[in-house]
C-alpha cells in the first residue's frame, strides 16, 4: 500500500519551544515517532514532512495524488487563509484529514474558520500529539472503506 502523507505547515518545526502552554512540550520529532509507531501498528507507512512555505505544501499534496493513499495535514496558520491548499486537497482526490494539536475553537476567533475543511473528510483538533494518531486511524478506516466500495 502507498504511504499516508503527514504534512505539517508553518512553525510546527518549533514544537516543544513555541508556546508550550498551548502546543505542549513534544517536539516535531516526537510527533513523527508517535506517527510512525501508530501507523506501523495499523500496517501502514508514512511520509512525514514539514514546511514553512505554502507552495511547498501544495507541491507535496500534488505529489501525494500519485504516491499516497491518504493525507493528514496540520496546515498551521495556512489552515485559516489558504485557498491554494484547499484547491490542492480537492484536486488530490484522496482521503484527507485536517488536524490540529490545540482546540482551535477555544482560541482566537480568526482560528475558528478553516479554508481547507471543506476539502477534507474530517477535522480533528484539541488532543495534542494524539490528534495525529487519531488522524492516522481515521485515514486507515477511510482507505479501507474506499477499497471496499
Amino acid at each position: 500500500m502507498k504511504p499516508i502523507y503527514i504534512l505539517n505547515g508553518p512553525n510546527l518545526n518549533l514544537l516543544g519551544l513555541r508556546e508550550p502552554a498551548i502546543y505542549g512540550s513534544a517536539t516535531l520529532k516526537d510527533v513523527e515517532a508517535l506517527c510512525r509507531a501508530h501507523a506501523a501498528g495499523l500496517g501502514l507507512s508514512i511520509e512525514f514532512r514539514q514546511s514553512n512555505i505554502e507552495g511547498e505544501l501544495v507541491t507535496w499534496i500534488h505529489e501525494a495524488r500519485e504516491k499516497a493513499s491518504g493525507i493528514a495535514i496540520n496546515a498551521g496558520a495556512y489552515t485559516h487563509t489558504s485557498i491554494a491548499l484547499h484547491d490542492a486537497l480537492k484536486a488530490a482526490d484522496l482521503p484527507a484529514v485536517e488536524l490540529h494539536l490545540s482546540n482551535v475553537h477555544k482560541r482566537e476567533a480568526f482560528r475558528h474558520h478553516s479554508a481547507i475543511a471543506a476539502a477534507v473528510n474530517g477535522v480533528i483538533c484539541g488532543f495534542g500529539p494524539d490528534s495525529y494518531a487519531l488522524a492516522i486511524s481515521a485515514l486507515s478506516n477511510l482507505i479501507t472503506t474506499s477499497k471496499k466500495g
